[in-house]
């Protein structure tokens, strides 16, 4: 499997998603949204033209962290990790 780590150092949500994932042995690569302007519009672009945002757009939140499966999947919340 192919993972993608989306977040921001900014985020107060990202250690506790971040510890959830080495607890689990997952490898991923990590993008930091906040990082570099080529890294926001590459989250910005799945962000903006995927439906599992939409309740994110809705509150004028991010969406980050993030976790991309397999270019596929997103999974946006530590309960959601628990089922990889």
């Amino acid at each position: 499997m192919k993972y993608t780590l989306f977040y921001s150092d900014k985020c107060p949500d990202t250690p506790a998603f971040l510890q959830k994932l080495q607890e689990k042995n997952i490898d991923f690569q990590e993008v930091n949204i906040t990082d570099s302007m080529p890294n926001l519009k590459r989250f910005l672009q799945l962000r903006d033209h995927r439906d599992e945002y939409q309740f994110v757009r809705a509150a004028g939140n991010v969406g980050v962290p993030t976790l991309l499966v397999n270019d596929e999947r997103i999974i946006l919340s530590l309960s959601e990790l628990e089922d990889l």
